[in-house]
């Protein structure tokens, strides 16, 4: 997929400026967060407090809206079938939607984020949206069980100076909080498609970080979690670890993608209860 060349008028960005609701605003700055998100992770996050059959037809009839406004972009492809609708489509920010953005940063003067993917091509769709469900699990968990998710970046926003003169390159980052305890993590999405030593390497820049006394986010060392598709994936990824010096058994842990955000909150908890 590539953005698509259509010319948008900045009359017609200021005239949909003044007709968007809260919910599309919010829909819009997920997917800008996230750079890719499915209709159904969208439902999930905005349209929770609908039930039965109204929830995915507003889905439908609200993501028709803005992609018809060229406020968001949906993928020629769906993901896993065919169902009708909007539900399986993935969607990007598209030209409308990325100016919209930038004009209310201006309005406020925040410093967010504003971009849309370039190429998009199936690996990179599989990897972000694997990611973009870390976010939304997160989402639904904090809402049933009321800790804060403090923060998310995804790549590139995740990305932090090594204080070697190049980047760490986490594929996002989170806090999450619970009374006076904040847990901060990097996050490694894997999708069982990198090779060992290519694994090794990228764990080693964590532990070179560490020697090297830097800090990440609000002047903390996040501790790294790496989410694997399958328990075989998993060994893997384990081996890699214990064989890293020190200090790799405290700093990374290696979990389901399934079973990431229970883990998270169970360590969240455990150092409530400390």
């Amino acid at each position: 997929m590539t953005a698509r060349a259509r010319r948008i008028s900045t009359a017609h960005v200021l005239a949909l400026a003044e007709t968007l609701t809260e919910r599309e605003w919010s829909i819009l700055t997920t997917v800008n967060l996230l750079r890719l998100a499915t209709g159904l992770q969208l439902e999930r996050l905005h349209f929770a407090e609908l039930t039965g059959k109204s929830r995915s037809v507003v889905r439908w009839r609200v993501l028709k809206r803005l992609v018809d406004a060229q406020a968001l972009m949906p993928l020629t492809r769906r993901v896993g079938g065919s169902l009708h609708g909007s539900a399986q489509l993935t969607y990007a920010l598209d030209t409308a939607g990325e100016r919209l953005l930038r004009l209310r940063r201006n309005l406020s003067q925040t410093k967010e984020r504003i971009r849309r993917p370039g190429p998009i091509g199936e690996r990179f769709v599989a990897h972000t949206l694997a990611t973009s469900e870390l976010y939304v699990q997160l989402v639904e968990r904090a809402r049933a069980e009321g800790f804060m998710l403090d923060d998310f970046q995804a790549e590139p926003a995740a990305w932090w100076p090594n204080g070697a003169g190049g980047w760490m390159k986490p594929d996002a980052h989170l806090s999450i909080s619970a009374g006076e305890f904040t847990d901060h993590w990097w996050v490694e999405v894997d999708l069982a498609t990198e090779a060992v030593p290519t694994l090794r390497g990228k764990f080693l820049a964590y532990i070179d970080f560490v020697s090297l006394g830097q800090l990440g986010p609000d002047d903390v060392v996040p501790r790294v979690l790496v989410t694997v598709p399958t328990l075989e994936r998993r060994d893997v990824m384990t081996s890699v670890v214990t064989k890293l010096p020190a200090p790799a058994g405290e700093l990374f842990a290696v979990v389901l993608h399934d079973e990431a955000v229970g883990w998270l909150t169970a360590e969240l908890s455990e150092a409530t209860h400390e």
